[in-house]
């Protein structure tokens, strides 16, 4: 009787289990193939909403690394240590990391020092930027990769530019879009939409520090905010440190601490518009066909501008105002859904990691 594979499946931020869910369910229907769940943070972790798991229909990890800290170059020497402890005490064959934190790029290395297969969830995106930390950690885990799972024929050409072999890259489609369809009929509606009516309010949510840091540069955006919304109610579900950090502007814009999984998919995908600076974001908004407005200058799926419902406008507060006035005038592109944005990424994914 051949011998399960043993799958490590590392998480290093909240984001990450939305993507990993559909791949641990994949998994448990199927022969040959075992798991463990790895998470780099602490149980405590006030970012894991207690109702995540359970929202997300996935189990806890089995194993916290318990690393806590805010320098990445600590944190990414303590997830190296750590991890490689979990490594020597776990028989493991092949290690999915996702996206491009730090401690991803920990967890990487210390995978292939080992000489363990890699594969890289979200492989051949970038901004760039090699200013930007992420940038940095993105090149070197694409670098180790063994296999790279991509969300699209974009992704594929910059992994493919970088050298990265053929055989290596596989066009897995958009993992997100697994986790919309299989919650597409258990959205909840939240609290914060009492007295709204579905379709006649915006959403805005604001995570980049780079822009957290310029007040100036926010003020104007939110002021082209509050401008073009006039009447129209702004729900922004925004983190407390997030909120402590936003100056006063006056409009219809209504602060709630962030939601849980479930209740985020409704207020998105029933929203008239979005205005974000989250690449998620704006991939969930092309799947729900919601037009939305990015507040960056670049987007790690470009296929959300050119075939879905996003649009790029900077840090400019003119481009938003214009962008704005076309979204609630009901003048905005109709979008489609990229290829492979089918709800079957994990199915693909598990066939790989067994046949290769």
């Amino acid at each position: 009787m051949n011998k399960s594979q043993q799958i490590c499946i590392f998480i290093g931020a909240r984001p990450n289990f939305v993507k990993v869910a559909p791949i641990i369910r994949v998994i448990n229907k199927t022969d040959g193939i075992d798991y463990q769940l790895v998470y780099a943070g602490c149980e405590n972790d006030p970012t894991l909403e207690p109702s995540l798991f359970d929202d997300l229909q996935m189990p806890r990890p089995d194993v916290f690394l318990g690393v806590d800290c805010e320098n990445l170059n600590e944190l990414t020497g303590r997830v190296m240590s750590e991890f490689e402890q979990y490594l020597e005490q776990h028989p493991t064959d092949t290690v999915i990391v996702v996206d491009d934190l730090a401690s991803t790029m920990a967890a990487a290395i210390v995978t292939k020092k080992r000489g363990l297969r890699l594969a890289h969830l979200v492989a051949g995106t970038r901004s760039f930027d090699i200013q930007m930390p992420k940038e940095i950690n993105r090149l070197v885990i694409d670098g180790l990769s063994d296999l790279l799972f991509t969300a699209g024929v974009s992704s594929n050409s910059i992994a493919t530019r970088e050298g990265a072999e053929m055989h290596k890259i596989f066009m897995v489609g958009n993992i997100l879009m697994d986790s919309l369809r299989f919650n597409h009929d258990r959205w909840l509606r939240p609290e914060c939409l009492d007295g709204i009516e579905d379709g006649r309010y915006l959403v805005l949510t604001i995570n980049r520090k780079a822009l957290l840091a310029d007040k100036d540069k926010l003020q104007r955006l939110l002021q082209a905010v509050a401008d073009e919304a006039g009447d129209i109610p702004v729900i922004a579900p925004l983190r407390p440190s997030v909120i402590s950090q936003l100056p006063i502007v006056n409009c219809q814009l209504s602060i709630v601490n962030s939601l849980n999984y479930l209740s985020f998919g409704y207020l998105t995908s029933h929203a008239l518009g979005i205005i974000t600076d989250s690449g998620n974001v704006a991939e969930e908004a092309t799947f729900h066909h919601v037009p939305c407005i990015t507040l960056n200058s670049y987007t790690e799926h470009i296929e959300t501008v050119k075939q879905g419902t996003n649009e790029l406008v900077g840090e400019d507060a003119d481009c938003l105002h214009d962008a704005l006035h076309r979204m609630i005038a009901g003048e905005w592109k109709s979008g489609d859904l990229p290829d492979r944005w089918d709800g079957r990424t994990a199915e693909r994914i598990v066939q790989i990691l067994l046949g290769a």
